[in-house]
């Protein structure tokens, strides 16, 4: 257990990498696409996942992961005016996310928290909670690769070039890293 928390940690900032890689190719104007009213856009993800993050991870150890003061229902309704305003309400929740992470020690692993009053341990706690942030992400870059079109940049390997991407993973000597270390910051 002792590699568990720095690779969630890094498996966490790559979702928020990637949704920043994102952010980074689109307009305020396409953040708001949506394609019928039913469909969530990127700016409502974002405010569910930062309110999600912001209840979830405020006082982790303590409290109810889902706080008496969180209007989820409010999350899905587009309210940002600006994209600076958007990054920087992401920000905040990834802020909250990451700093109780890094602050958890092996020994608290095994701790029972709760979600609406269900117990988890800190781990599956952390693990329920990287694969809703995953799930989110994804639509985030799906929804933004719709948008883009021919002109949307590739956050992984690019069609056709498997072959290149293998070779140079195979050039290079057999060793523990974390499959996040080779990848650009946006």
């Amino acid at each position: 257990m002792i590699s568990y928390l720095p690779s969630i940690i890094k498996q966490f900032e790559y979702y928020k990498n990637l949704g920043e890689k994102t952010f980074d190719q689109l307009s305020f104007e396409e953040l708001q696409w949506q394609n019928d009213i039913s469909n969530n856009n990127i700016s409502i993800i974002v405010k569910h996942m930062v309110g999600n993050m912001r209840s979830r991870w405020t006082n982790f150890l303590s409290e109810d992961g889902e706080k008496t003061w969180r209007k989820r229902d409010q999350e899905f309704l587009d309210s940002y005016p600006t994209k600076s305003q958007l990054l920087n309400e992401w920000d905040q929740g990834w802020i909250c996310v990451l700093d109780v992470l890094k602050s958890l020690t092996s020994h608290d692993l095994e701790r029972i928290v709760y979600i609406r009053n269900q117990g988890h341990t800190v781990t599956e706690a952390i693990n329920r909670q990287l694969a809703h942030y995953a799930y989110h992400v994804g639509q985030i870059v799906s929804i933004g690769k719709h948008v883009r079109g021919a002109d949307w940049l590739s956050l992984s390997i690019s069609k056709g070039a498997s072959q290149i991407y293998n070779q140079e993973k195979f050039r290079k000597e057999k060793g523990r890293r974390h499959f996040t270390d080779d990848l650009k910051s946006s």
